[in-house]
């Protein structure tokens, strides 16, 4: 049986000028199907950009996605959307908002 997925936003709430917002920049707002709040930080993470995919450095371990801005409780929050405009049924994933893939500078020229 498959889990059931629900719709999530990722709404930032640190100020653009937050020191956190260094390492990522912010995305805005994000709409996601998941299965939990924090299932929902993993699929907005995983929509970014990782070092494996361009000529980059990992900043720590095989991905960059622990350094992903929708991972800190510090720069976004969860939100359960019950506002029905987007239906629950249908891939887990991205379904709203635009995920930037600028959070990494590579080295190719």
């Amino acid at each position: 049986m498959q889990d059931r997925l629900k719709i999530y936003r990722l709404v930032p709430t640190a100020a653009p000028k937050d020191p956190n917002w260094q390492n990522s920049p912010p995305h805005g707002e994000v709409v996601v199907r998941a299965k939990t709040a924090g299932d929902a930080r993993l699929v907005a993470s995983q929509a970014e950009l990782d070092f494996m995919e361009i000529d980059a450095s990992p900043c720590e371990g095989n991905s960059t996605e622990m350094a992903s801005a929708f991972r800190s409780d510090k720069l976004y929050t969860v939100i359960e959307d019950t506002s029905c405009r987007f239906a629950p049924n249908g891939p887990r994933g991205v379904i709203g908002g635009r995920v930037r893939i600028d959070n990494l500078i590579s080295t190719q020229l």
